[in-house]
């Protein structure tokens, strides 16, 4: 049995569940995730069933382990690999519930490995491997499912990484997603220079083919985002923001293998128990 400090108890076979926003910033309300903590194991098909009826880019499915916790994701439509700002949003659930002590770390064992999370005054850290970009060209449908013409397209694991000229026309974009869907890739992550401060560049994020049209702040993306701006800058410590309607704010630091993704979170749903799936 685990119990936290809203006072809430998990029982056997009674996991909880609460939505946290990630990425926040001012009136930017982030990326919201569910976050459902485990009591004991569960199957995949459980898991992609509770994900399809919560209807959110991503649920985090958070399970005890002896030197830290089992962490999967699951958008409405598949397991995904790596999922930034669901990480957040589950370090956040297991300080906010008192599962996890305030300033201990979060270890995640996570399909992209060891993951984890601390956290500094509001601000919570995210270690998470870097991804660097190959050459690609840009097949004909993604040109004309974007409908802009890009001055740089590369491919970092599988996804498309689309830079536009500038901030005006990233955020004027709005993608065919008929068009984009059937492209085999897993997600387009599109960006520019930011022309506003304290901003460094902005990007936008879309995956049609995984249930997300457009996800509201993308904290993997930033895994290819700020390696790319860094070099690009000149720059070790930047500071990303997502341009979706939401809205998002992301801070990276670049290592040689890994990259420091910072936000905030906020519980906008608190915690109850799910037995109704």
């Amino acid at each position: 049995m685990i119990s936290g400090a809203h006072g809430l108890k998990l029982r056997a076979g009674r996991p909880i569940l609460m939505r946290v926003n990630a990425f926040v910033g001012g009136s930017w309300r982030g990326n919201p995730a569910a976050v459902c903590i485990l009591p004991e194991p569960r199957g995949a098909r459980w898991m992609q069933r509770v994900a399809a009826e919560m209807q959110l880019s991503e649920t985090a499915f958070v399970e005890r382990r002896k030197d830290g916790f089992l962490l999967r994701w699951f958008t409405p439509k598949v397991e995904v690999a790596l999922c930034g700002h669901a990480t957040l949003a589950s370090a956040h659930a297991l300080w906010e519930t008192g599962i996890l002590r305030p300033g201990s770390r979060a270890r995640f064992h996570t399909r992209s490995g060891l993951l984890t999370a601390s956290r500094r005054g509001s601000w919570i850290g995210l270690k998470f491997p870097r991804h660097d970009l190959r050459p690609a060209k840009a097949p004909a449908a993604l040109l004309k499912a974007l409908g802009a013409r890009p001055i740089h397209v590369a491919m970092a694991r599988r996804q498309y990484f689309i830079e536009l000229e500038n901030e005006s026309e990233l955020r004027k974009l709005a993608p065919n997603m008929a068009i984009l869907k059937p492209i085999p890739a897993d997600g387009f992550i599109v960006t520019s220079r930011s022309n506003r401060k304290p901003y460094d560049f902005v990007s936008r994020y879309f995956a049609p083919a995984e249930g997300i049209p457009e996800d509201p702040v993308t904290g993997s993306a930033h895994c290819v985002l700020g390696p790319y701006w860094s070099k690009k800058l000149g720059k070790k410590s930047l500071v990303g923001f997502q341009a979706s309607a939401r809205g998002g704010i992301v801070r990276v630091r670049v290592g040689r293998d890994q990259v420091l993704l910072e936000g905030k979170a906020v519980t906008c749903q608190a915690p109850f128990c799910l037995s109704c799936v």
